[in-house]
């Protein structure tokens, strides 16, 4: 039994994935920034929908829902803290809370920050994770509802899974990223090595997701705050983890 993970481009920049094991008769989806791009996926691959896996409640991850629903009988299932502000959700769902069975069973991880119930599914049979605009490839989304220091938090939490795993995020801002992680770590080989390869990628139109996670604790300056050779490239030597991390989000949010 395998899994298999579509990637969907939507909308700019998005990115939507569906995942469907040969088990299973029907596909997931996890977040629906557009129902068009994700319908034209489906109906390529002639699967049905039958789970929608939603993240948080930004307009760009949640606005292709009510299209899909109108052309599939799918489940709705999303993070509980945020049910006020999401489509009607069939499953509400928090810290540790699972579905799906076999190569694709998931566990969901509570990552607020980007905002407040934000949180990802982790399939860990099949060695991914999806963090939408929690952890990012090259960097973590802006923290509009939560602190530097529950962001920090919600990045380790992402830091301790297995370092083989496959991180799958919601948008291709890479390449600004990687330009934006060259001026925290100039020095840094296998930054700069990513950075080069992040280029030939998108100059031929190639996705930079999805990305290992041990590539991601040796690049993403998000994931690195707490290490001496960071702290002491923004002037911050000694300074608590969280603290650092929040200067370089600011520097990131004036970018």
């Amino acid at each position: 039994m395998s899994l298999e993970i579509v990637i969907v481009p939507c909308l700019a920049d998005n990115y939507a994935y569906l995942v469907k094991s040969t088990a299973d008769p029907k596909a997931s989806l996890i977040d629906a920034p557009e129902d068009a791009a994700i319908d034209a996926a489906l109906r390529d691959r002639g699967w049905d929908l039958g789970t929608i896996l939603i993240t948080h409640h930004h307009a760009d991850h949640v606005d292709g829902v009510p299209g899909l629903l109108a052309r599939y009988d799918a489940e709705v299932i999303g993070p509980a803290v945020e049910i006020a502000k999401l489509p009607k959700l069939d499953r509400a769902v928090a810290e540790g809370d699972t579905g799906g069975s076999g190569v694709a069973a998931w566990q969901v991880l509570e990552v607020p920050g980007h905002t407040l119930g934000h949180i990802a599914y982790h399939f860990a049979t099949a060695g991914a994770v999806f963090t939408a605009d929690s952890l990012m490839a090259l960097g973590c989304g802006r923290v509009f509802e939560g602190t530097p220091q529950t962001m920090w938090e919600s990045l380790r939490k992402l830091a301790a899974l297995p370092p083989e795993t496959q991180v799958y995020s919601g948008h291709e801002y890479t390449q600004t990223n990687a330009a934006f992680a060259l001026t925290v770590e100039p020095d840094n080989a296998a930054l700069t090595e990513r950075a080069q390869a992040i280029g030939t990628a998108r100059a031929a139109g190639r996705p930079t997701v999805p990305v290992s996670l041990a590539l991601e604790l040796d690049t993403n300056p998000f994931l690195r705050a707490h290490l001496d050779r960071v702290k002491q490239a923004v002037g911050m030597a000694g300074a608590a983890d969280a603290e650092v991390f929040a200067e370089i989000r600011h520097r990131k949010d004036r970018f």
